[in-house]
């Protein structure tokens, strides 16, 4: 006798085959790899690259408000932000009072910026024509939608 496969999971095209979380980190290494081409022309990591841009905005900011501003941990900030500083892209000044620092982007961090944006143009519409606009756009649209979803509402409990 045969045995019975549930209909749905074979052939239904709406029911989700395979581990989303899987798909979504082989799609981010290969769009991280497009990027990463571009930026390494710069001397810089797109991690980098998003961190010195968030610099140049918000800057001068305390370390704490830019770690919860890029959704990371300070240490994670701490740790990234030390080749910037290195690299004369970044400074940690003094704060209000003795205590508190000061994040900035120093002017040579501002023009590595402006310079690095034009290859992240590039490699933005490069991966547009190689997807396609409409489908990078619909791209676009389910990743907000979907960290909307995920995200915490205000009294801090998930929306599942």
């Amino acid at each position: 006798m045969n045995p019975v496969t549930p209909v749905a999971a074979t052939t239904d095209p709406a029911v989700p085959k395979g581990c989303t979380n899987l798909h979504l980190r082989q799609l981010m290494r290969r769009v991280s790899q497009h990027y990463d081409l571009e930026m390494a022309r710069m001397g810089l990591k797109t991690t980098q690259y998003s961190l010195l841009s968030y610099v140049v905005k918000l800057g001068p900011i305390r370390p704490g408000d830019l770690a919860h501003a890029m959704m990371m941990e300070p240490s994670t900030l701490t740790r990234n932000l030390k080749p910037l500083i290195t690299a004369g892209w970044a400074a940690l000044e003094a704060g209000s009072d003795g205590r508190s620092r000061l994040v900035v982007a120093t002017e040579e961090g501002r023009a590595k910026r402006t310079e690095a944006q034009r290859r992240w143009k590039v490699a933005q519409e490069s991966l547009n024509q190689t997807l396609g606009v409409q489908r990078v756009a619909a791209l676009h649209t389910l990743i907000h939608e979907s960290l909307e979803l995920l995200s915490p509402d205000e009294t801090g409990v998930d929306h599942d």
